[in-house]
């Protein structure tokens, strides 16, 4: 993948995902503007980048008003000339169950992934459409997204939030030659090491060097945040042109294409459907197939 010439925004790039994300993408050529609230870790993210050959500058502020985005994309303009790709990966987490998520619970974890996507998006997308050469938008989303999670009511919503936001997103800015994807990844990181099925085999591999074993980098498609990177540097090039309004999973050895949303059974009643009626015709009918719901359990190495 060359991105030479290209020139890149990863919100939430000071460490984890995201500073993955930037390391792929400067490593394929492009220049990266690295993004954080910790100003410790945009500094060591731009020096990181620097000393592998690459061209870094950094923008320490939380994303989620109209301010921030736009200081992203002045910030890759007047440092780089242009701006033509935008990974939204920032996101914090406000884990509980709904009966005790308060109402800041929830309104953190919109505000930084749902409404920093959009704002980031927004101004990145002005700015592509006047530069008139198209532009790659990716944005991270989770399986929590796709199939909700327990104790996730705010999270799960706003990566699902995202998703959609890629579908729309795609349709309008299509002509402009801007593509946008929802990245959907598992890899080991600070949240998947408190899973127990995880994370004795997660810590053995970071002592030891060695790889993840076949059953989580296949059977749970879990593996480390350079596996998840590969796809987002596919998806900034022009590989990938002609890809778009798709929610795409990877991790470790796994590489996946998330179905849209569709009617799965349908049934007619002349006239329209009452209470009862759906209710004789259910179990046999329309619900005799019902959808699962929340993300599989990992499972247990065998004894």
């Amino acid at each position: 993948m060359d991105l030479r010439g290209k020139v890149a925004v990863v919100t939430g790039s000071g460490r984890g995902l995201g500073l993955a994300y930037a390391r792929a993408l400067a490593a394929a050529g492009a220049a990266v503007v690295v993004n954080d609230v910790d100003r410790k870790a945009v500094d060591e993210a731009v020096a990181a980048l620097t000393a592998e050959g690459g061209r870094a500058t950094g923008v320490v502020a939380a994303v989620g008003d109209g301010a921030t985005a736009q200081e992203l994309v002045d910030t890759a303009v007047r440092e780089f000339g242009s701006l033509d790709v935008l990974v939204t990966n920032a996101g914090i987490l406000r884990d509980r169950v709904l009966w005790k998520m308060t109402d800041d619970d929830f309104d953190d974890v919109v505000r930084v992934h749902l409404r920093g996507t959009f704002t980031c998006a927004r101004a990145a997308a002005v700015r592509m459409r006047e530069q008139g050469t198209g532009g790659r938008l990716v944005l991270i989303s989770s399986p929590a997204g796709q199939r909700g999670n327990f104790g996730q009511t705010n999270y799960a919503a706003a990566k699902a939030g995202i998703v959609a936001m890629a579908r729309t997103w795609a349709m309008e800015l299509g002509r402009a030659g801007i593509t946008v994807n929802a990245v959907v990844p598992v890899a080991a990181t600070e949240m998947t090491r408190t899973i127990p099925a995880f994370a004795p085999a997660i810590e053995e591999s970071e002592r030891t060097g060695a790889p993840l074993p076949d059953r989580l980098r296949k059977d749970e498609g879990l593996g480390t945040v350079e596996d998840v990177a590969a796809l987002v540097t596919f998806l900034a090039s022009d590989a990938s042109d002609g890809v778009t309004g798709q929610a795409i999973g990877i991790g470790g050895d796994r590489l996946a294409l998330w179905s849209h949303p569709k009617e799965k059974a349908v049934a007619f009643a002349d006239g329209g459907w009452d209470a009862a009626a759906i209710a004789a015709d259910w179990a046999d009918g329309v619900g005799a197939e019902p959808e699962t719901y929340g993300i599989p359990a990992p499972q247990a190495p065998e004894a």
